[in-house]
Parts: structure tokens; C-alpha cells; sequence
């Protein structure tokens, strides 16, 4: 079983897309998921399943959610190592003291033509942000809300995204060393240990 973090985006926003956490869980386990853990209702889920291809079971979670509660978000998977990967990667560690201040978003794919400069033009004198593959990050002292970067990245970067900020990613990966502990303690009563 591989361990698998999906985020949902475009659920819970403003009052449309409402999906419970558990109806989520209830849909991940009818996908074959196991050990299914989410955090906040905004869709976070960190699972087991033997899939390994994560860009057909993300296509396969968002047909399930159109299916049965009649919108399609959508979702990107990330394996422990790549969200690992983007916290150690992290070009503004002075940010992870106000971790709702640190956004990392997330893209479908490494952007062929990112135009940093029109981000740059838009930038308030506190933000910061950089581009280290597929993962964009900003931080944005004064806040995301009024951020200029924060709403014209995803059309400067032309690629789609979603975003999560530092706090919640920590907490991602707490979710990610259960469910990996679960997996770890189910593994050693198979094999006797």
C-alpha cells in the first residue's frame, strides 16, 4: 500500500461545495483507501492505497465526489516524500513562525512559462515569494486576503494550483506519520515481528 496526501480544492468555500470530512472518508474507502485521515474541512486526506498512479486516482476521487455530491472539485495527490520534500525546500524559513502567513500552492505542473515579472510589478513591499518547481510559495506578512500575488499567481504561473499554508501542511504531516505507523504496525503483525 503507498500512502498517498490528497488535497481537494474548490470544497467548503463560502457555502458551496459542502462535503462533510466523513463522507469523504466513507468515499475514500469506497475507492479502496484504508487508515483514512483528514484534517480541517477545507480537504485534506492523508490514505493507503495499493494505486500508483496518483494522477488517475486523483481523476477517480473527483468523478466520486461529482457522482455523488454533484460537484467536481479538483485534487491533487502528493506522496509523503514530495510534501517533505517542498517543507525542506522552503526559501522563507523566517515565515514558519507565523506559519498562516507561509502559503505553499501546490501546481498540476512545472509551469513552461511563469511570468514572475507581472508577480513582481504586483508585490506588496512585505511579500516574498519564489517558484522551486512545482511548488510555488508566498509569504505574505499583511496577510493572503488583500494579497495581489495571492490572486494573480495561478494566471501568471498558467498552471492550475491549490494552495495551503505552512500550519496546515504541519499538520498534513503529522496525519502522514499515523497513517504511515498504522501501515508500520500492520506490516509487522502480517510478518510476525
Amino acid at each position: 500500500m503507498n500512502c498517498w496526501i490528497a488535497l481537494f480544492r474548490g470544497i467548503n468555500v463560502g457555502g458551496r461545495n459542502r462535503l462533510a470530512m466523513k463522507a469523504l472518508v466513507d468515499l475514500i474507502e469506497g475507492l479502496g483507501g484504508r487508515s483514512v485521515q483528514t484534517y480541517i474541512q477545507s480537504g485534506n486526506a492523508v490514505f493507503l492505497h495499493p494505486g500508483e498512479d496518483p494522477a488517475q486516482l486523483a481523476d477517480r476521487l473527483a468523478e466520486a465526489v461529482s457522482r455523488e455530491h454533484g460537484f467536481q472539485p479538483r485534487v491533487m495527490l502528493l506522496s509523503p516524500e514530495t510534501l517533505r520534500a517542498a517543507v525542506a525546500a522552503n526559501p522563507f524559513p523566517e515565515g514558519e513562525s507565523e506559519p498562516s502567513k507561509l502559503h505553499l500552492a501546490f501546481l498540476q505542473e512545472v509551469p513552461a512559462a511563469p511570468d514572475l515579472d507581472r508577480l513582481e510589478a504586483v508585490k506588496r513591499p512585505s511579500e516574498q515569494f519564489a517558484l522551486k518547481d512545482s511548488v510555488f510559495y508566498l509569504h505574505a506578512p499583511e496577510g493572503i486576503g488583500r494579497s495581489k500575488v495571492a490572486a494573480g499567481f495561478e494566471k501568471a504561473l498558467a498552471v492550475a494550483a491549490t494552495v495551503r499554508n505552512y500550519r496546515t501542511v504541519g499538520k498534513i504531516l503529522e496525519l502522514v506519520q499515523s497513517v504511515q505507523s498504522v501501515q508500520s504496525v500492520q506490516s509487522d503483525d502480517r510478518t510476525g515481528s
